[in-house]
C-alpha cells in the first residue's frame, strides 16, 4: 500500500495545514502577546481565513485517509 502522502489530496490538506498553524502562531505570538501596533482590520481578517483553511486542511487529510482505507478493503 502507498503512504497516504502519496494521494494529492492529502498532500493539499497538510500543505493546508502546515502554511495556516504557522501563520497563526505567529499572529498569536508576535500580534497578539507582544507591544506593538494596534491589530488591523485586515489582520483579523487573515486571523479568521487561515483557522477557515487549518479546518478545511483537516478535513482533506481525514477524507483522504478515509478514502485509502475503503479502497484498501475493496482490494
Amino acid at each position: 500500500m502507498k503512504g497516504i502522502l502519496d494521494d494529492r489530496q492529502a498532500r493539499t490538506g497538510w500543505l493546508l495545514i502546515i502554511i495556516s498553524a504557522l501563520y497563526l502562531v505567529w499572529f498569536i505570538k508576535v500580534r497578539l502577546f507582544a507591544d506593538g501596533l494596534p491589530i488591523e482590520k485586515r489582520e483579523w481578517v487573515y486571523f479568521v481565513g487561515l483557522s477557515i483553511c487549518l479546518m478545511l486542511g483537516t478535513a482533506n487529510v481525514r477524507m483522504a485517509a478515509l478514502r485509502a482505507e475503503k479502497k484498501e478493503k475493496s482490494r
